[in-house]
């Protein structure tokens, strides 16, 4: 067997689709993990802050994850309404472009394609955080443990969708299963100590000096922890644009498992933001010494540093650093579905060897790699960056969704649909600007630059596709008038077996061959001239033959590549209306590494044959095989 097929799995065929399909419990590791794993760094973004106001603001993380979730809450009945009415698959590129335009789709495609790298980023970096929270001895390696990990992730990913979900559901239900066990426990342990428990074990304190912040200062420190949580929100989108993944009923299936993963996300969310306030926990700052994350500190106060701990902090590397294959699962579908209307280069189009959009993965991991390298894997610095993507594809969604009831006259239940979506593009748009505002001076800039550039990208690659179908297409019976043979150029070095298998092929081609030799006085004594008449011109007129005509063209300076341009473009500039059609012998090795032990003038002359020619140029490889 070989290795790729152990690696990545043997090939599937077309017809093998359906097998690849899911149910709701590999869909919600799958589809959900993003969202779900984002209360382990949700409430602590929103914490990270407010540290300026001490041991304060854990009295303000409750009502703004309570924000957090109303709106939540809004995006999931809008969501469900989405995958209703477009059970083949309503991400937001899709409802934008078919109710609001193209631009409101590119808009939106855009800001999703830059959320779902940031979502992979994000995911791999806070996992490794975790790591590091309970191991600090690590943290001098965070880098590496990232790109490790997403290392880990493409080639899960790229087994198929069946496979990833089957890897992922241990995880995913693990974490879910410890931070379930940790808020009951933290929630009993609580009300046994009438409201106020004491932590198992003395944690490390990183108290600042209180800042006295009043007025719009508070206000606007409100705002950005809050912006700041809301990166707890990302992912929501991810079962809507993946439906086509479930196996029949679709619809009924995706709507499922989006409202399990939005109960649990609703519960992990409010329950560690409760413990934190119950347990006097704030967050720390990620720069100092011996940092920990928020969970890892609820954890300790709960159960202290044993047993529980390490698995809890283990389930949650595991699932956080699995979380970025959200992305892994959507970002492929999102960019097939931009390529299909000519926006991305049409390889996103086509499916890999199991049965994926193998080339949306490769993209989606150079993307991230160099996100994580830029930003040397810390999830602090990225966070700015985050959710405004989410928050503008969330805005664009809902409001296409309004236009499409809109639309659909003869709809029951036409006018609460339309409400729904109604409140949900109009919460999700004030969340965007609040976002976008509050984050710009500490990064979001760098988003909102990305997203018209990238639009602009998609633009081009558009014209570009359109050119080429307007020249390429011709509904015109064939033009049979002004059929010439062509003059046929044969660079030849030297007389060796492979420019005899050249000269064979042109003496095929055409009776008007020009051989061009270009003369270096490095060549020795041994010529071209010395072998023309006796090996080449003797055997040619014994046949009978046209006689070739032999260029020398002398290089004082040694340059090989520059003369024969020069000539080729002069001999097609004297010659208007035939074709000049290039022959060019070359050796195949038989190892890939054996081509450094040749020159490779034969490729470059190639290459530049095909920038700086025309129509009028024709290539033609000959290959001798070693």
């Amino acid at each position: 067997m070989a290795i790729q097929d152990v690696v990545f799995g043997k090939p599937l065929a077309t017809d093998e689709e359906r097998g690849e399909h899911i149910g709701v419990a590999a869909g919600i590791p799958i589809f959900g993990l993003d969202a779900l794993t984002s209360a382990a760094y949700g409430p602590e973004a929103a914490m990270s802050l407010l540290i300026p106001l001490g041991m304060a603001s854990v009295g303000y993380i409750l009502p703004i994850i309570s924000a957090i979730l109303i709106l939540l809450v809004i995006v999931f009945f809008s969501y469900r309404q989405t995958i209703t009415a477009y059970p083949s698959g309503g991400g937001s590129y899709t409802v934008a472009t078919e109710n609001l335009g193209a631009g409101a789709g590119l808009l939106a495609a855009a800001a999703l394609m830059i959320d779902y790298i940031l979502t992979a980023a994000v995911g791999i970096s806070a996992g490794v955080t975790a790591l590091t929270s309970a191991l600090p001895s690590l943290q001098p390696h965070t880098l590496e443990l990232c790109l490790l990990i997403l290392a880990i992730l493409v080639v899960v990913n790229l087994r198929g969708v069946k496979d990833t979900g089957t890897a992922f559901i241990i995880p995913t239900f693990m974490f879910i299963g410890t931070l379930l066990t940790l808020i009951g426990v933290g929630v009993f342990k609580t009300f046994a100590a009438g409201g106020h428990p004491v932590p198992v074990m003395t944690l490390p304190q990183d108290i600042e000096a209180v800042h006295p912040y009043l007025g719009y200062a508070f206000v606007w420190l409100i705002l950005k922890a809050f912006s700041n949580g809301c990166a707890a929100m990302t992912g929501v989108e991810a079962v809507s644009n993946g439906v086509m993944a479930f196996g029949e009923p679709r619809a009924k299936k995706a709507k499922a498992t989006l409202s399990v993963i939005i109960a649990i996300l609703i519960v992990l969310l409010y329950g560690t933001s409760w413990l934190a306030k119950h347990y006097q926990i704030m967050a720390m700052n990620p720069d100092a010494p011996g940092f920990q994350s928020l969970l890892s500190l609820l954890v300790m106060a709960v159960f202290g540093r044993g047993w529980f701990y390490y698995v809890t902090m283990g389930s949650v590397l595991l699932a956080l650093a699995l979380s970025a294959n959200t992305a892994f699962a959507d970002f492929p579908r999102l960019t097939r579905a931009i390529a299909m209307k000519d926006y991305l280069p049409h390889v996103f189009i086509l499916r890999g060897r199991r049965l994926l959009f193998s080339h949306g993965i490769y993209a989606l991991t150079v993307f991230t790699a160099f996100i994580l390298i830029a930003f040397k894997g810390v999830t602090d610095r990225l966070i700015p960056l985050y959710a405004i993507g989410a928050f503008m594809a969330f805005t664009l969604s809902q409001a296409g969704m309004v236009i499409h009831w809109k639309k659909e006259e003869k709809h029951a239940g036409r006018g609460w649909h339309m409400f729904v979506n109604g409140v949900g593009a109009l919460a999700t748009g004030i969340t965007t600007c609040v976002v976008l505002v509050t984050k710009f001076k500490d990064g979001a800039w760098v988003t909102a630059l990305l997203i018209p550039a990238l639009i602009l990208l998609m633009l081009g690659v558009r014209k570009h596709y359109t050119r080429v179908h307007s020249e390429m297409q011709d509904m015109a019976p064939m033009n049979l008038d002004n059929l010439e043979q062509p003059i046929v150029v044969i660079p030849m070095a030297g007389w060796n077996r492979i420019t005899e298998k050249a000269m064979r092929f042109g003496l095929l081609m055409s009776p008007d061959i020009k051989v061009v030799h270009v003369h270096s006085e490095d060549e020795g004594e041994h010529q071209l001239e010395d072998d023309w008449e006796t090996k080449i011109m003797v055997p040619i007129r014994e046949k009978g033959l046209q006689h070739p005509e032999l260029i020398t063209i002398p290089s004082n300076f040694r340059f090989i590549i520059a003369p024969l341009m020069g000539y080729i473009l002069q001999l097609e500039t004297e010659n208007p209306g035939r074709k000049v059609a290039v022959l060019l012998p070359e050796l195949v090795v038989r190892h890939w590494w054996e081509n450094a032990l040749h020159n490779q003038r034969v490729q470059l002359l190639k290459l530049l044959l095909l920038l700086r020619g025309n129509q009028r140029i024709v290539v033609v490889n000959i290959p001798w095989y070693l």
